[in-house]
């Protein structure tokens, strides 16, 4: 196979293969990761159980939004109230999004006000250097909001010189998207701009439910108005290298965006949701041989406004400080502090959290071992103390076991406080077991939610503290491996109990999802690419949303080093199916786009 094959090849094994070691035969830069400890870490010496979704990855298979690059990963799934930046739920092991911690560049986006956690259907593919998801209980390191694991979006770096870049794609619906991004990178300093911007006719959100006549027909079918959509982010980010062991960095991002939306019984042309989000962090740090400190501080500004009628401004402020101390080989102690700042604006509502945390990552021989303990003391609920020690034995380099004990809590927002101020803390235990060998990783998880918080209509709508415990157990099956010299198989397939205190199964929670990728490198130039997903049973209140097939493809071609070309094909068989009884979801879809670099 000639050489550009292989490394093309080697490319694709490199992204796909993150959690479990490479092949020998390919020379595979080591992945590295921050958000299990909040330090830089070789994916092979983690304990936790992480899931990384690469700039390479994302490169090849064409994602306009994060949530839909995270479907692709073995126990996440996705749900949405219509088309692209639409309402969404993402769901880690059968864990919502508000129990999800979700951070761009180390910022948290999870939204103050908000009922739903993080709003992710906002996140577009910007510039992603990675994904980094750490699934389980996660709040030792990061406190609360993490119960059900960590969702970290990472910028991709400058590289050194002058360069920059711009995409156009076009498709159905009259979508279109424009990205160009510029950067410099010198010793002494670097800065990078970056914008993005995504806009779509889109198609109505409501079609009929299931219990409807017209269930089965389209919002064209039907004589439905579009639900549009539209996106601008732009991401700004520098850094002055002070001398060899001193730096500086900052971030600015805003996303400024609007849609059309309709609600689950009736098409509506009033309808529209504004939001303009802003994200602000400057960070310092020392690092030598043995030490390291990092001191940052950041902010998230919300502003979410739905017509004239409903408006919530929403910031975080955060102030962090940790120290990371090396010693053995590959081992360290790591010890921080932590101020989380929480305000609705409009409402006046405010509570702040004060946290201190250590952790110790040790490496003895084959053995990997993470402890984990935070104490946070918030001034309007109770302290909480919560943790997490991890094993990992590395058999040899293609064979390893691993196990994960956590504990974490997930405080009520202000947009639940507003309506139930006697809300308290959810807690939470989780537990995995985790073998792999080769291209084959078998994970074993369990989640115990205690007090979750839910919502009910009676006597009128507000939320409570569920008693007694909900359970969320199952297991994971993913194989990457290349089957033959020029082809790429990933398959991945996830079974789910998820049951409340009354041993009811929880809406919208998929029983078993399978999803599937093959990749042929075997034309000169030329990529193919084949994925999609089987959805086995899942209800929406009772309803069934699931049993169906989704196939998508994507085909790259390199016209040279510089300049790529691409068709992304979408739901090929023109699948009809709905993820939320009465939301529509699209069609057969085609896009078409080209990249160049410089």
């Amino acid at each position: 196979m000639k050489q550009n094959k292989k490394l093309s090849t080697s490319l694709v094994a490199s992204l796909l293969i993150a959690t479990t070691t490479a092949c020998a035969k390919y020379d595979i830069t080591p992945i590295t990761i921050t958000s299990a400890s909040k330090i830089e870490q070789s994916i092979k010496d983690v304990t936790a159980n992480v899931e990384v979704i690469t700039k390479e990855e994302i490169e090849e298979k064409r994602f306009t939004t994060v949530s839909e690059a995270l479907s692709t990963l073995p126990g996440v799934s996705t749900i949405s109230n219509g088309g692209i930046g639409q309402l969404d739920s993402l769901f880690i092991r059968g864990i919502d999004t508000k129990r999800i911690l979700v951070l761009v560049d180390g910022i948290r986006y999870n939204e103050p006000t908000g009922l739903s956690g993080a709003p992710l259907a906002q996140l577009m593919i910007n510039d992603i250097e990675r994904i980094e998801v750490v699934k389980g209980s996660q709040s030792g390191i990061w406190g609360a909001d993490a119960s059900g694991g960590i969702i970290n979006i990472i910028t991709s770096n400058s590289k050194k010189g002058f360069h920059g870049n711009a995409l156009v794609e076009a498709g159905s619906f009259n979508t279109r998207k424009y990205i160009a991004s510029i950067n410099n990178r010198t010793e002494n300093y670097y800065i990078k701009f970056n914008a993005n911007r995504v806009s779509t006719d889109g198609y109505s959100s409501f079609e009929a439910k299931k219990s409807s006549p017209d269930y089965g027909k389209r919002w064209d079918d039907l004589g439905l108005e579009r639900d549009g959509y539209s996106n601008n982010t732009y991401n700004i980010l520098g850094g002055i290298n002070l001398n060899q062991n001193n730096q500086i960095n900052f971030l600015y991002k805003n996303i400024d965006s609007e849609y059309d939306y309709d609600n689950s019984n009736s098409d509506n042309k009033e309808n529209k949701t504004y939001l303009n989000h802003y994200f602000k962090l400057v960070d310092y740090k020392y690092k030598n041989s043995y030490f390291s400190t990092k001191l940052a501080m950041s902010q998230g500004k919300f502003d979410r406004r739905q017509g004239d009628t409903f408006h919530t401004k929403s910031i975080v402020n955060e102030f962090l400080i940790n120290t990371n101390i090396s010693y053995l080989k590959n081992s360290n102690l790591m010890f921080g502090l932590n101020k989380q700042n929480f305000e609705d604006e409009f409402n006046e509502q405010k509570y702040q959290t004060e946290a201190v945390f250590i952790s110790n990552n040790t490496k003895l021989g084959k053995f990997n071992l993470t402890q984990v303990l935070r104490y946070d003391n918030n001034n309007a609920f109770d302290e909480k103390i919560t943790g997490k020690i991890g094993i990992k034995y590395n058999f040899n380099k293609d064979f390893y076991i691993s196990s994960n004990y956590g504990t974490a809590y997930n405080a009520p927002t202000l947009g639940n406080l507003s309506y139930t101020p006697s809300l308290e803390p959810e807690t939470t235990k989780s537990y995995d077991l985790n073998l792999a060998y080769k291209g084959l990783t078998f994970t074993y998880f369990e989640n115990k939610i205690e007090n979750m918080i839910n919502y009910t209509f009676v006597p009128s709508f507000q939320y409570l503290n569920e008693d007694g415990i909900s359970r969320f157990k199952g297991y994971e099956l993913s194989y990457k491996k290349d089957i033959l010299d020029d082809t790429f198989l990933s398959l991945n397939y996830t079974h789910l109990s998820a049951k409340d205190a009354n041993g009811e199964t929880l809406s919208r929670r998929a029983k078993r999802e399978l999803g599937f990728s093959l990749d042929y490198y075997g034309f000169n130039k030329l990529h193919l690419n084949l994925n999609g997903s089987y959805i086995g049973d899942r209800f929406d209140d009772k309803v069934q949303t699931g049993r169906y097939t989704l196939f998508n493809s994507v085909i790259n071609y390199s016209i040279n080093d510089k300049t790529k070309l691409y068709l992304k094909l979408d739901n090929i068989t023109d699948k009809y199916y709905q993820t939320v009884d009465g939301y529509a979801t699209a069609g057969r879809s085609a896009y078409v786009g080209l990249k160049v670099s410089f």
